[in-house]
């Protein structure tokens, strides 16, 4: 069961009480879970999605280890993020728009 890690940007108080009792807050708007296993991880993001799309206000990024994706991490966004992610040769780069 790998690490997963929510962050959050401009979003519902609902999404900070929600991710709050199934993950660990280290910081403002990031969550972590040490052992999420890919059910729970799922059925989250699912929640999450269904929120965001009655409500589509601010950014969701969720990661956590993956051996069979690009550069063996999973990434999932909802809204607009801050970076875009671009895969190069297996590889995440980050790309700022202009």
């Amino acid at each position: 069961m790998p690490l997963v890690m929510i962050v959050t940007r401009d979003v519902a108080d609902r999404y900070r009480g929600y991710l709050g009792s199934l993950m660990l807050e280290v910081s403002p708007a990031v969550y972590i879970s040490p052992r999420m296993n890919p059910g729970v991880r799922s059925r989250t993001w699912t929640v999450l999605t269904g929120w965001h799309t009655t409500e589509p206000q601010g950014s969701i990024v969720m990661v956590w280890r993956d051996v069979n994706a690009t550069g063996g991490v999973g990434i999932a966004t909802l809204g607009t993020p801050p970076r875009e992610l671009v895969d190069v040769d297996g590889l995440w780069l980050v790309r700022k728009p202009l």
